[in-house]
């Protein structure tokens, strides 16, 4: 039988992020020559149920469903303060146990935090509750920079429509990167954005591409290969190195070796994807990593594959 993905309702339901799970997985799509995932709306507790802008969702089945489940997909929570009714964590907890998937949108990584599953292990959620998160489950590894983070068994996103990244990301781990493209075009989206949730959190910009950071940026995306410093951003940005580092982190959110790895790792995912004729040692190369083991180590440190799997995946 196909995939079967049961996606949660609620009282209080978050239209946009439920939105996008039934977008995906509801339609069908016999254009694409797949199996296709089967869908099941299941309400978390007893209806009514209402959903952002006074809109009433009538779920045709239960939590019970969630025993049959293959996937499991949990929208934002309705209130990051409020604990999830136990009959819910313990229906979670079950379908965790006998290895079912489960995927969060933004505040939803709430219900997976209190049924516990968690713990020890790296996760996402909107920038807004990063901090919450962290404070109140300090067992998991909250990661407030990413779109999405994949455990295997359990995938969290951030908010809203880093909620449609995870899902195509599903997408690409179940059927592939031509499927997960050909979905990606009928929903006129990008299969795939690069970098994360710090470009969206608000903060001062550059205010046009002629600032100081923004050339700084754009010529080391032109010299991945050269050995940087911060004392070397800083001469060729003509400041000092304490002043870079405050200026780099307002505009991007990150310090500037950090941003320079993660544009270093963006480049050598593209070399992957796109120039099948070079080997790992010369994607590396000429990516700025180095050699293939510190490659190696930075895609696995941003929780990717490694370089030859992400290309048999990806290429």
């Amino acid at each position: 039988m196909p995939h079967l993905v049961a996606i949660l309702a609620y009282d209080r339901l978050c239209m946009f992020e439920f939105g996008c799970a039934v977008e995906l997985f509801a339609l069908e799509r016999p254009e694409l020559g797949v199996d296709w995932y089967r869908h099941a709306i299941c309400a978390a507790e007893p209806g009514p149920l209402r959903g952002t802008g006074g809109v009433r969702v009538e779920a045709p089945h239960t939590l019970a469903m969630l025993r049959r489940a293959d996937t499991i997909v949990i929208p934002g929570w309705r209130d990051a303060a409020e604990r999830p009714p136990e009959r819910l964590l313990k229906a979670v907890r079950a379908a965790h146990a006998r290895g079912a998937r489960l995927c969060t949108i933004c505040s939803g990584v709430f219900v997976l935090a209190h049924a516990g599953l968690l713990d020890g292990k790296r996760a996402t959620t909107h920038w807004r509750y990063a901090e919450r998160l962290a404070q109140e489950f300090p067992l998991i590894d909250v990661d407030p920079t990413a779109l999405y983070v994949d455990e295997r068994q359990l995938i969290t996103s951030a908010g809203s429509a880093a909620g449609l990244d995870m899902l195509m990301h599903l997408v690409r781990r179940d059927h592939g990167p031509r499927v997960a493209n050909a979905v990606a075009q009928r929903l006129v989206m990008s299969p795939h954005r690069e970098g994360g949730q710090a470009q969206f959190v608000p903060r001062p910009m550059p205010s046009n591409e002629a600032s100081p950071i923004a050339v700084l940026q754009d010529w080391l995306r032109a010299h991945p290969r050269d050995a940087h410093t911060v004392a070397s951003m800083a001469r060729r940005a003509a400041m000092s190195a304490r002043t870079l580092q405050r200026r780099f982190k307002e505009a991007t959110g990150l310090a500037p070796l950090e941003w320079l790895t993660r544009e270093r790792v963006a480049i050598a995912k593209e070399l992957l994807e796109t120039r099948e004729a070079l080997d790992v040692e010369a994607v590396a190369d000429l990516a700025g990593l180095g050699s293939p083991e510190s490659m190696r180590r930075h895609f696995r440190l941003m929780g990717l594959p490694a370089p030859s799997r992400y290309r048999r995946q990806f290429g």
